[in-house]
């Protein structure tokens, strides 16, 4: 599947408009010759149009230089990205791989046709000195086909290639000024529906920030789930994030959330798949990058644990992907999707929650100290996670204060977190060689970094513990 990023501005124009002159604006030499194509795009979606809903839009298209099938997904800024699968001769069938980018949002929902659009497009290239191209302009006359409506009207495109966005507000300027307005609608094929999309309910808005916040982690779990699917290492590590935020929500504000118990365990089971892979990318991104570059004589060592790492995330995909395509998952999302709904009254003192919680992880942490024992340090990194995650709820109200408490704990989270990859990476080198006299140099290795990591404790626990970070908790 070929992917690519899409930034584009859409304008409505009157019947017989003319472009004007472009050559001299922000870096454009010339106009090219203009190219014309006869495109025919069938739009898919549910019958509740819920990828449309969630910004998101499916098509097949025959005519043009892009024939096939395109998937457009929200990106950064104004930018969208665009999935590209040749035509298969499938007909009306839309391709797995496409569909697996949209089961998270559709859930059991079929995909069918609910718009066709036939455009007859005249598109310009803009280019530099050089020749490059810097955007397309393309002026296009419509005929939109929806539940039996047929709607004509004309628009201008203006899509960049290999210019800046500020080509953009140029162009624009010159296009306006030649009696050309803003689109109406964000797309063709919404214009097309002829106001069904706009006619549809939305989730009601909430200021509770324990909802706000529950509603932001289910967006979380959506969002990255085609990354995941696709074995993208930073999705797989924020979906597990997301899912530890919404069930560590769910137990320190369990009021709120009446009859959601069951949530939280179905959360920890995801987390768990995401988890296998994580861990492995993770110490194969530090353990293992250390033994290949501890000399040549550890090329054995470095050997046993690839193959040790790249068996763990394989297997752990291999899960995931299952669960992924799961009743079990889809069933989940279900029920994040209620939960998030909820009326968001919340419980009386839910802030003092979070305080409760801090202090917690503050008692664990000082008993790990006094005891030195491993286990409990862990112990404490988790209780210190889980209170993050209740004051993250209500930082974005206390301002610097904060974000500056959400900083310092996260710093000492990153300490413990570092003292534990050394506590899992001498258990997996005592694990693939006890005998080894190099595997013992390794944990001996490992070893001094949970002594230098327990050192630094100190210095992160006195900053997260100022009271002028704290005071605005209660």
């Amino acid at each position: 599947m070929e992917i690519a990023s899409e930034t584009e501005r859409k304008y409505d124009v009157p019947e017989g408009f003319v472009l004007p002159a472009l050559a001299g604006t922000a870096g454009i030499r010339a106009a090219a010759e203009a190219k014309t194509h006869d495109l025919d795009a069938t739009y898919f979606d549910t019958d509740e149009l819920t990828l449309m809903r969630n910004r998101r839009t499916l098509r097949r298209r025959s005519g043009g230089d892009d024939a096939g099938w395109h998937l457009k997904t929200p990106a950064s800024g104004g930018s969208r990205t665009e999935h590209r699968l040749p035509l298969n001769g499938a007909g009306d069938k839309v391709p797995a791989e496409l569909t697996g980018q949209v089961r998270a949002i559709i859930r059991r929902r079929a995909l069918k046709p609910v718009a066709r659009l036939r455009t007859h497009r005249v598109e310009t290239p803009l280019r530099d000195a050089k020749g490059h191209t810097l955007a397309l302009v393309a002026q296009d006359s419509v005929i939109a086909e929806s539940g039996g409506q047929t709607q004509r009207w004309q628009e201008v495109e203006v899509e960049l290639v290999d210019g800046d966005p500020g080509l953009l507000e140029a162009v624009e300027r010159r296009l306006l000024s030649a009696g050309a307005v803003p689109a109406a609608g964000p797309s063709k094929v919404a214009r097309a529906l002829n106001g069904r999309l706009s006619a549809l309910p939305r989730e009601k808005p909430t200021k509770n920030p324990v909802f706000v916040y529950a509603r932001e982690q289910r967006d979380a779990l959506t969002a990255f789930d085609p990354g995941v699917r696709q074995s993208d290492p930073e999705a797989v590590h924020k979906m597990r994030v997301a899912t530890r935020r919404l069930r560590s929500t769910l137990k320190t504000f369990k009021r709120s959330f009446p009859g959601f118990e069951e949530v939280g365990d179905e959360l920890k089971w995801l987390a768990d798949l995401l988890g296998q892979v994580r861990d492995g990318q993770v110490q194969k991104g530090k353990l293992l990058a250390e033994v290949e570059q501890a000399g040549p004589e550890f090329a054995d060592a470095a050997g046993r644990v690839r193959e040790h790492l790249d068996y763990q995330i394989r297997e752990g995909q291999a899960a995931l992907g299952k669960a992924l395509e799961s009743e079990r998952y889809l069933k989940l999302l279900d029920r994040v999707d209620k939960l998030a709904a909820l009326p968001g009254k919340g419980e009386p003192d839910a802030r003092g929650r979070a305080r409760k919680s801090l202090h917690k992880a503050d008692a664990l942490l000082d008993t790990a100290f006094a005891d030195g024992v491993d286990a409990e340090l862990h112990d404490a990194r988790k209780a210190y996670k889980k209170a993050r995650y209740a004051v993250e709820v209500f930082a974005p109200g206390a301002g610097k204060s904060g974000k500056a408490l959400v900083n310092a704990l996260t710093d000492l989270q990153d300490v413990l977190g570092a003292h534990q990859d050394s506590v899992v990476a001498r258990e997996l080198l005592h694990e693939l060689g006890p005998d080894s006299f190099w595997f013992g140099v390794l944990w001996a290795r490992q070893e001094q970094v949970g002594k230098d990591t327990y050192a630094g404790l100190p210095v992160v626990v006195e900053a997260s513990r100022k009271k002028k970070l704290r005071r605005w908790l209660g």
